[in-house]
């Protein structure tokens, strides 16, 4: 191949008199040059998909305690074991509980006798109506105390109150729960409850998901399998740890029994179309998250370095969002030589 020299007129001098010197030529060899390949840039119309990844869970978990604190007698499930609505799961040592009952059965008979005593001392009027009245709202007191102490002794005992499966166990038996401490984690899996993928995604994601969107699910525990996902609910806040917002897809497990906990990737996709560009994978430099850089040229002689806003990834293709307006070529192969303001010789016909 011929190479001939690439020739920059940088000033023309011109003389006062009439005469004229020579221009002043810099003549740069075919050798200081960078052979590339570049492509036009144009803008794109797509529903760039939107790559998101996260936990695998059920929609409904329960945390389940007893009202009131006590010695665990007993822990009849373990994690992981499936369930079925109104097993009895765990239960308290009842000694104190049973104790606290009668002491308010007890008090509520004393009641009754002193109010019995008062109306018959009213009747002789002995008592007055006061008394009588006070004796009266004794016994309300010492009746609604005993149905506070049963209701404590109904809830010494946890029943599943869905059909799911063990997340955690939390307390053994002997151990002493507190008041609404958890002592199981549970996870229901029925008609009304399926599995989810919780992710986060950030602000622009969001705005650009809906509810209803279809999304292609991946787990790092089923290799090669690919499950169907529909976008259920965003959330209105954003997670405060991480700053993301939170996206829950209902997934269709087809058959396969996940685990709470595993990992799993989506690609969603918007029901919206956004313009952005599409530029070939080897084109993108240093990606970062969705941040990555590109070298762009405009006279094919020169190139700038430019920073770009990855939207997704699609095969062998990138689309980028922002970054590549009023610029009319990208360096498709040699960049890697390259650096800001680098000579350059494009090796492949470009439109």
């Amino acid at each position: 191949m011929k190479h001939f020299p690439v020739i920059l007129v940088f000033a023309s001098l011109l003389t006062s008199c009439g005469g004229g010197k020579p221009e002043a030529r810099i003549t740069i060899n075919p050798s200081d040059t960078i052979a590339v390949m570049a492509e036009p840039i144009d803008s794109v119309t797509m529903s760039a998909s939107i790559n998101a990844s996260g936990m695998i869970t059920t929609e409904n978990e329960a945390r389940l305690s007893f009202k009131t604190g006590g010695v665990v007698q007993q822990v009849l499930v373990e994690e992981g074991q499936q369930v079925r609505q109104g097993q009895l799961l765990a239960s308290l040592n009842t000694t104190e509980i049973d104790a606290q009952v009668r002491q308010v059965q007890l008090s509520v008979e004393k009641a009754e006798r002193d109010n019995q005593r008062a109306s018959n001392l009213y009747k002789d009027s002995v008592a007055t109506l006061e008394q009588l009245q006070n004796s009266r709202t004794g016994v309300d007191i010492a009746r609604q105390n005993l149905q506070q102490a049963r209701f404590n002794q109904q809830f010494a005992k946890i029943y599943a109150p869905r059909n799911g499966f063990v997340v955690r166990k939390l307390l053994n038996a002997g151990e002493v729960a507190g008041p609404g401490s958890p002592v199981l984690v549970i996870n229901e899996l029925s008609g009304n409850s399926r599995w989810i993928l919780r992710a986060g995604v950030s602000d622009r994601e969001w705005s650009a998901i809906a509810t209803g969107n279809t999304a292609a699910i991946t787990m790092d525990a089923y290799p090669g399998r690919t499950f169907r996902g529909v976008v259920s609910s965003k959330s209105l806040a954003a997670d405060p740890a991480s700053g993301s917002f939170r996206v829950e897809i209902r997934m269709d497990p087809e058959g396969v029994q996940p685990a709470a906990g595993m990992f799993g990737k989506a690609v969603i996709t918007p029901s919206e179309s956004r313009r952005g560009y599409s530029i070939p994978y080897e084109s993108l430099l240093e990606a970062n998250g969705k941040k990555g850089f590109v070298f762009v040229t405009n006279d094919g002689r020169t190139v700038r370095r430019v920073e770009v806003t990855i939207a997704s990834l699609d095969g062998q293709r990138v689309f980028i969002s922002e970054g590549l307006a009023g610029h009319a070529f990208v360096v498709t192969s040699g960049s890697p030589y390259l650096k800001e303001g680098s000579f350059i010789r494009i090796s492949n016909p470009v439109r």
